[in-house]
């Protein structure tokens, strides 16, 4: 039976949720934002996470989260692998989208970094443990922004996996996010066979170099996926990491092991 409760907040107004049943470890949290709308945020975690993850998925951005926890679009890679982190140990928090609205050309914007800022500020509220953000294509611009804006001593950690690094539909890309204001560790996630014309493979290098102020930059590359439908940029392809899911959330699960989570 689910039931409601008080957490914390973005800011000045308690948020609402609804709790799953113990035995998920999910719940809902409904955080109010200027304006009289809701942010809507999924959070999964363990008793006692090692790390908070706030994941940023990519496309549209809108996972089509319900109040009671169902999720419409739960392919992406960062929405379809949350019981695997929490079984490492890890917290998720995966946000979607205000009214269902698409965040294409809006990822990279000041008004979208306060918003991931306070997603940090959720976790580490909720958790008190160390919060690393994660997004991936489209989300990866995001996480990006987020992590130029973080203030300091808030964030441990920046990962970005198959970033969105030409200009396609969006009309933005990773390096409109202002990376040489990311101050804290980054990894960066390349699929070898990863053939969505937005995120070629080959950027990685490109991208851990626009990370001139982080302390530590690595580029992880990975190879392999199968591939579902025409789409190449599609979150059942390389792109995202279908078929080879276990290995890229153990390659960056080792990174953030490095990089501030708690030990076991």
């Amino acid at each position: 039976m689910r039931h409601r409760s008080r957490v914390a907040t973005f800011g000045l107004v308690a948020a609402s949720a609804v709790a799953c049943p113990a035995a998920a470890s999910e719940r809902v949290v409904d955080v109010p934002l200027a304006g009289g709308t809701d942010q809507r945020v999924l959070i999964a975690a363990p008793p006692t996470p090692r790390a908070a993850i706030v994941m940023l998925p990519g496309g549209t951005g809108d996972i089509g989260l319900t109040r009671d926890g169902d999720i419409r679009h739960d392919h992406n890679f960062v929405v379809r692998t949350r019981a695997a982190w929490k079984a490492r140990g890890y917290a998720v928090l995966i946000p979607d989208t205000v009214d269902h609205a698409s965040l294409r050309g809006q990822r990279s914007t000041p008004a979208y970094a306060r918003r991931v800022t306070a997603l940090i500020a959720l976790a580490r509220r909720q958790t008190g443990a160390p919060v690393f953000l994660l997004g991936t294509s489209q989300g990866a611009i995001a996480a990006m922004n987020g992590a130029a804006h973080a203030r300091p001593g808030t964030l441990a950690g920046l990962v970005l996996t198959e970033s969105v690094s030409v200009p396609g539909g969006s009309g933005e890309t990773v390096f409109d996010a202002d990376p040489a204001a990311v101050r804290v560790p980054a990894l960066v996630v390349a699929n070898r066979a990863d053939r969505c014309r937005v995120a070629p493979r080959g950027a990685a290098p490109r991208i851990a170099a626009a990370l001139r102020r982080s302390p530590d930059v690595a580029v992880v590359h990975v190879d392999g996926g199968t591939t579902r439908g025409d789409d190449d940029c599609g979150s059942l392809t390389p792109h995202g990491y279908a078929g080879i899911e276990d290995e890229v959330i153990g390659r960056i699960a080792a990174w953030i092991d490095r990089h501030g989570a708690r030990r076991k």
